[in-house]
């Protein structure tokens, strides 16, 4: 396979959490949308550990449409593990990840294919210029999130307003599939490497049915494992801010020696030793939390876990895995022949 003619191949990798509603939908648009250049086109869904028929909706669509595989994860491992495991898997000459719900629009992808054969582009990825059908609090905290995480962050950057659809050449997922850290942050991770980059702009549809999985809660986590894990300039911040506290600390105590040499002995006010003894224990209690944040992730990077595990792989793509239980690059594949992952 090559980009540079027609034996080229395109994967689109779709995680998937309880679904059943979207799934049909999105291969019905993708198959009008991308008819064009539809004989280089796959469509991997990772099933993320769902509750609801959404497994039973892809398998049956795997039935009647060849170029459709079904990754299926052992359990809910989240929408970053379910990508690090297509990433992992999927040996196709370019990958696009891409939302399911049809938020990320289909018809993108031909100005991604153009521009990554055409240009030689290794990273091309979708602009939202216009988030007026998300929530005024959902486009406030996003943009500012973006802006925070550029300026804390000083090796890598990610665009504003750009989410995890994007299509990237093969050298640059095999530079990914290296990153073996537990804590994942994709849209980081995606940038980390480098290489060529060019942004497409788009307005962000709807969704075209069913209901988000991310609660603000999730969200603030998310951008807490995205910080964490791309700076550490907040335990920085902590030192500087305990020296110019230690400073202004010394010079009040100067001034209270001062005073009672001058002055005589001061009692002291209840209010203003509250006051202070109640800043100063907030401020450790701060600073103690930001220490915790990263040796919570300290600990979980070097128990050394699988990212994710594989328990079932439908399709095309089973082919590439056969042999029972397969170590990959980041996770596990365990084959559903029970037979072959005890001979292991």
């Amino acid at each position: 396979m090559s980009k540079y003619d027609d034996t080229y191949e395109v994967s689109l990798i779709v995680p998937v959490y309880n679904e059943e509603e979207t799934i049909e939908i999105f291969v019905k648009e993708v198959e009008k949308t991308l008819e064009s250049v539809l004989d280089h086109i796959k469509i991997v869904f990772v099933d993320d550990g769902s509750k609801d028929n959404s497994k039973k909706i892809i398998k049956d669509l795997i039935k009647e449409n060849k170029r459709i595989s079904l990754i299926e994860l052992s359990r809910n491992f989240g929408k970053e593990a379910a990508m690090s495991a297509a990433l992992d898997l999927v040996k196709s000459d370019a990958i696009v990840p891409i939302d399911v719900d049809l938020q990320d629009p289909p018809e993108l992808i031909l100005d991604f294919i153009k521009a990554w054969r055409e240009n030689n582009i290794d990273i091309v990825y979708g602009i939202r210029v216009d988030r007026s059908k998300d929530s005024g609090v959902k486009r406030v905290t996003s943009g500012a999130f973006y802006k925070i995480f550029n300026k804390l962050s000083s090796k890598v950057k990610i665009p504003s307003n750009v989410g995890d659809f994007r299509l990237m050449d093969r050298r640059v997922v095999d530079v990914i599939k290296t990153l073996d850290e537990n804590n994942r942050f994709m849209k980081g991770l995606f940038a980390w490497p480098g290489f060529t980059s060019y942004g497409v702009e788009y307005k962000r549809p709807n969704r075209v049915a069913g209901t988000t999985k991310w609660n603000y809660w999730k969200l603030w986590n998310f951008a807490l494992d995205g910080i964490f894990s791309f700076s550490s300039l907040p335990l920085r911040v902590w030192s500087y801010l305990g020296a110019f506290i230690g400073c202004l600390s010394f010079l009040y105590m100067i001034y209270i020696l001062v005073e009672t040499f001058i002055y005589g002995i001061n009692v002291p006010g209840y209010a203003s030793i509250m006051c202070v003894i109640l800043f100063l224990g907030a401020i450790q209690l701060i600073s103690i939390g930001v220490i915790g944040e990263y040796v919570g992730r300290i600990s979980d990077e070097v128990k050394k876990r699988p990212i994710y595990v594989a328990s079932n792989i439908e399709g095309s793509l089973k082919e590439d895995l056969k042999d029972g239980l397969h170590k990959t690059d980041i996770g596990i594949y365990v084959n559903e022949d029970k037979s072959k992952v005890n001979n292991e």
